[in-house]
């Protein structure tokens, strides 16, 4: 039985603001296996978005191994690890370019 997806505690906050400036957000995180948190599609675009809790101390806000190797392995598009509502707004910015 696989355990319940952990989901950092700023998730929805971070949801919450993409999806007020227009994007759509969908959760990945019960995918595990080191895949992103986050699909976000706006402006035509789509990124992957890793969430991670700024308010824990850095050695607690790392990518995990599976994470590492996932991302060393992505041959997709923009993938993006942020931190806060501001990182993933500053994502969102980018996509508009």
């Amino acid at each position: 039985m696989r355990r319940r997806a952990k989901v950092d505690a700023n998730q929805t906050t971070i949801v919450d603001a993409l999806r007020c400036c227009g994007a759509s957000v969908t959760s990945l995180a019960a995918v595990g296996k080191g895949v992103p948190d986050l699909l976000v599609g706006h402006a035509g675009r789509t990124v992957l978005l890793e969430v991670k809790n700024k308010d824990l101390p850095p050695s607690a806000r790392g990518l995990t191994l599976e994470q590492q190797i996932w991302h060393a392995e992505w041959r997709g598009g923009t993938l993006a690890v942020v931190c806060d509502v501001e990182s993933a707004l500053r994502v969102l910015k980018v996509m508009e370019a």
